[in-house]
């Protein structure tokens, strides 16, 4: 495919992305919409079309990670509409977001996708005072339009030309910026001179008073329209462009008023002619066109141009005592007025094309670029005051729209009281100036949005990682997108020496060669941690310079964080850039503090790991280490610990043999803690024991109640126990509270077993448990099972065990082990169980000779 067609493809994408984020905005009343596009490696959503509020204003949102527990992700995650009406909602729902973007705003994202497929998310923004509806229904419905409306478009031209639909973060967004009412007014012309007609568009004959309909192409009638001392120049003008070939401009005075046209609305220009007419100026610029032959002597081709309204308002504020200046949305000046320069001691030049507080040292208070964006997101007036030094006070007040700000400064007298010593700068109503944000300013200011976001995500998918393992997967989810790498690594030290125990990327011997490295090497991943200094390398020239011989492996660019926990070095985080990769400074203050978070994670991961481990092993401890080998019988079991933490529960089960039969035995004691596994151990020894002494199935539950009772522990437990005799071919079974057990029979066909059920055990000291006869048909499996298998949140747990019949009904197995495993397939592969499970699996299938 060659560079034009690509180029075309990669036009026309970006067409179909701007003109959705338009549609989105004015559909829903916004003003600012963004489209986000999936990233290669389908980790993170990249910012790929705006409209309204630019994204350098937004600072770290131009690459989301997936993960992110923010709207745009989750829509895109969930294929959901997440419909935020104001700040209050969206601090409850979000307050990652709410934190980070402090302002009144209301947001709307929606998944953009086709055929089951998402590409990608779309989100406008609102301006939202406390209270408000948020979108109408009709609105949500005319933005889930949209956005279905762009994937099907989308996926048309991915079919049509192979384009993969995914974003790239190293591609400026595509900006289109919010509509304004325009300060300058241009028509367009094309004049046969030798004819002596003239062709005009709309604007053209609307600034000289014309009806587009009735104009008869006259040049005489548009002389007409213009001041008689105007008519000869202007006739003039045109036969020197045609004589010399040259562009000319001429001002020209427009008369308007009565018989005006449309025209209207600016200071009468000039000397009056006629009762009710004034004049206004406009400018006329032509030029001959390149034609062949004489021909091109005989145009003239221009625009006209109306500034009237640019000029008349520029004349006003520059009257004006008070300092006005406009910012663009991203926060630039484009205008200042004479009085701004006199009260800010500064040119033209110095700040028109800068933000304020980049161009003044005094204004280079992070809160006044908070006051800037809080202004533009939350689309409401500002006001605060600085300190020019030495000591004069000047009153700022902020007045936004979608297409920018309207600054005004005046002086005001030194605040009587001091300012409150927390938080961000107050704002207040336009001229009702708040505390100061200046260095009189006793507290800290806000950080900037990219940080705070990073240092946010990142903290809080932390506190949610448990294990080591966890905490990397967080690490790599987060930090790649954030900062745009490829690669990462993450050492942990090992016995003084670097241990790599996790890595993600596509070059799969990333730093390969630091792994089973004694800290003392010199290398950057130890010497980084031994000095505590993070190391950030931009190319291999500089890498070959410091470390001479070091493997580069396709990297270009490297950051070396050292991880410190508590003083203690705890291994060294790596990123890897496949292109040359220049570290801003914030770049390198927000990865210096993440470093901090994560070596505190991994260390608690540690921990968690080390005592998680022994816990796991008491448990393991307190269960059978072997199920019995007995004649006639298959028995198998499982167990598989919860996931949503380090206690262990009391979940057990066993195999007894007796001179009359076997018994089999499972329960559960509630509760995830030590008291629960001891409680467990004792009661399967209480079984046990009425087992050995002959009782009865019935009184062996009715003994281990008041055992569990006679303890005092004030825990309760579910029990189902099974006598099994496999000479007379049957089974007496008793329930106390436990799930049913099944019995698949010969042909496949399973029953959950209707048995009489008694008490959770531990709760009445007389508790009664009636037995319940079970026929055993040769060839048969008996499944007990506690309820971790079979319960699920919002699902009643009838519905469950029928599943689990189900499963079992239907599953191809060889052998039991093969069953247990069927089984347990949906459980073993869940990230996240809230409860223990245990299956015991026991197949019935007697010798031909019987006993």
């Amino acid at each position: 495919m060659g560079r034009s067609t690509v180029r075309e493809e990669t036009a026309e994408r970006d067409d179909l992305l701007a003109a959705a984020a338009v549609k989105a905005v004015q559909g829903a009343g916004a003003y600012a919409g963004s489209v986000f596009l999936r990233s290669r490696d389908r980790r993170s959503l990249v910012l790929a079309a705006t409209c309204g509020v630019p994204p350098s204003l937004l600072g770290g949102w131009g690459l989301v990670p997936v993960s992110s527990p923010i709207p745009v992700a989750v829509a895109y995650g969930s294929g959901r509409t997440i419909h935020l009406t104001d700040a209050d909602e969206t601090m409850r729902r979000f307050p990652q977001l709410a934190v980070a973007l402090p302002y009144a705003f209301g947001s709307c994202s929606v998944p953009v996708g086709a055929g089951g497929e998402t590409f990608g998310a779309l989100s406008v923004v609102w301006a939202a005072p406390p209270g408000s509806d948020g979108l109408t229904k009709t609105q949500r419905r005319h933005l889930r339009a949209v956005a279905n409306r762009l994937g099907a478009s989308l996926a048309a031209l991915r079919d049509r030309t192979g384009d993969p639909l995914e974003g790239d973060a190293s591609t400026a967004p595509v900006e289109t910026p919010a509509p304004s009412a325009p300060a300058v007014r241009a028509g367009l012309f094309d004049w046969d001179l030798a004819a002596g007609t003239l062709t005009a568009d709309g604007d053209f004959c609307a600034i000289f008073g014309l009806d587009p309909e009735t104009f008869d192409a006259r040049a005489d009638t548009l002389a007409s329209r213009l001041h008689p001392g105007d008519r000869a120049a202007f006739r003039a003008a045109a036969r020197t462009a045609a004589a010399e070939g040259r562009v000319v401009s001429r001002a020209l005075r427009v008369r308007e008023g009565a018989g005006a046209g449309p025209v209207g609305g600016a200071e009468g220009g000039g000397e009056g002619h006629g009762s009710s007419e004034g004049y206004r100026t406009v400018v006329l610029w032509g030029r001959v066109p390149d034609l062949p032959g004489d021909r091109a002597r005989t145009h003239l081709v221009g625009v006209v141009i109306d500034a009237r309204a640019g000029h008349a308002a520029a004349a006003a504020v520059e009257r004006l005592r008070d300092g006005l200046f406009s910012l663009t949305p991203d926060g630039r000046v484009s205008y200042a007025n004479r009085s701004l320069e006199q009260l800010l001691d500064v040119s033209d030049e110095e700040v028109v094309g800068h933000c304020l507080w980049d161009a003044l040292p005094w204004l280079s208070d992070p809160a006044i670029e908070y006051q800037h964006r809080s202004a533009m997101v939350s689309q409401t007036p500002t006001s605060f005051l600085v300190c020019r030094p030495p000591d004069q006070w000047l009153a700022f007040s902020l007045h936004p729209d979608p297409s920018g700000v309207t600054g005004r400064v005046v002086p005001t007298g030194r605040p009587d009281a001091a300012p409150e010593p927390a938080g961000p700068p107050t704002t207040t109503a336009p001229h009702q100036p708040a505390a100061p944000a200046s260095s009189t300013t006793a507290a800290a200011a806000p950080a900037r949005l990219g940080v705070m976001y990073h240092i946010l995500q990142l903290g809080s998918a932390l506190t949610e990682a448990v294990t080591t393992h966890q905490v990397c997967e967080v690490v790599g989810d987060q930090l790649l997108p954030a900062f745009g790498g490829q690669q990462l690594a993450l050492y942990a030290v090992r016995d003084g020496m670097m241990q790599l125990i996790f890595h993600t990327g596509h070059h799969e011997g990333f730093l390969d060669w630091l792994d089973g490295m004694p800290l003392h090497a010199p290398l950057p991943g130890t010497e980084t941690l031994t000095s505590g200094v993070p190391l950030f390398i931009e190319s291999q020239q500089s890498l070959s310079e410091g470390y001479p011989g070091i493997p580069v492996g396709g990297v270009n660019s490297w950051a070396y964080l050292p991880l410190i926990a508590s003083g203690r070095p705890a291994g060294t985080c790596v990123l890897g850039f496949d292109e040359i990769h220049h570290f801003t400074a914030k770049d390198r203050s927000v990865l210096t503090a993440l470093a901090g978070l994560i070596a505190q994670a991994l260390e608690r991961a540690r921990l968690y790991d080390s005592e998680f481990a022994l816990a796991r092993g008491l448990q393991q401890a307190l269960l059978p280490h072997r199920l019995p080998v007995l004649p006639g019988l298959r028995t198998t079991a499982r167990y598989l610990p919860c996931t949503s933490g380090m206690d262990i529960g009391g979940d057990w089960y066993d195999v007894i043999p007796a001179t009359d039969g076997v018994s089999l035995v499972i329960g559960d004691v509630e509760g995830h803690s030590i008291a629960a596994a001891a409680t467990m151990a004792q009661l399967r020894s209480a079984v046990r024991a009425f087992v050995a002494v002959g009782h009865a199935p019935g009184d062996v539950l009715a003994g281990a109640n008041r055992t569990l009772i006679d303890l005092g522990t004030g825990l309760l437990a579910s029990c189902c126990y099974l006598r099994l005799d496999p000479v007379g071919h049957r089974a007496w079974a008793v329930r106390a509270g436990h799930p049913p057990p099944l019995l698949r029979h010969p042909d496949g066909h399973t029953d959950v077993l209707d048995l009489e059920t008694g008490p959770l055990l531990g709760v009445d000291h007389s508790s009664d448990y009636p037995q319940t006869r079970v026929d055993l048909p040769p060839g048969c499996a008996l499944a007990l099972y506690t309820d971790g298998l079979v319960e699920e949140r919002g699902i009643p747990i009838d519905v469950g065990i029928d599943h689990l019949r189900t499963s079992m009904a239907h599953a191809r197995a060889d052998s039991l082990d093969e069953l247990a495993d069927r089984l347990l397939h949906h459980a073993q592969r869940s990230s996240y169980r809230a409860d223990d499970i245990a299956l015991l699996l026991t197949e019935y299938r007697p010798a031909a000779t019987g006993r």
